[in-house]
């Protein structure tokens, strides 16, 4: 593992740990993930019964869907098939909700609460290069996704209380 790689995980454990609020943190992920492959735009979004909305985002500009349903683009694959959706250039697959101008490549990994066996977050990761996002870009994300559950799970048991 690359040092890169080791520092991102490290903050990555900072952030959720962190007394702060959630959106606090879960923009410091979005810019710890976006900056550590100089990716175009990284969101941070949570999955609800009928709709995903962001919680943060790193980038050029804002969401063009900050809310949208459950069954729309490219997150609702993700979300039904509980495994990472990796489009190497979003103008020819059908799903991808327009978002961001100049976007090519669009890589949704969902955040998965295994003891729910329930996707109940998505990171969403954006290049402006076509077939930007390799396995093991993927394979890092998903890494990401899972030490950043407490961001969902903490939130969940905090709406319990």
């Amino acid at each position: 593992m690359d040092s890169a790689l080791q520092t991102a995980r490290m903050l990555i454990e900072r952030i959720v740990a962190a007394e702060t609020p959630r959106a606090v943190k879960a923009k410091a992920l979005a810019e710890v993930i976006r900056s550590l492959r100089d990716f175009r735009w990284v969101g941070i979004y949570d999955v609800g019964l009928e709709s995903v909305s962001v919680i943060a985002w790193t980038g050029p500009e804002g969401p063009a869907y900050p809310v949208f349903p459950i069954g729309s683009g490219l997150t609702s694959a993700a979300i039904r098939e509980k495994k990472t959706i990796v489009v190497g250039d979003v103008r020819n697959d059908p799903r991808y909700l327009t978002a961001l101008r100049n976007a090519l490549s669009e890589m949704i990994v969902p955040v998965v609460d295994s003891a729910r066996q329930k996707v109940v977050g998505t990171i969403d990761v954006e290049s402006k290069l076509a077939n930007a996002f390799s396995a093991e870009q993927a394979a890092e994300i998903e890494d990401f996704a899972r030490l950043a559950l407490p961001l969902w799970t903490a939130a969940r048991s905090d709406d319990i209380q």
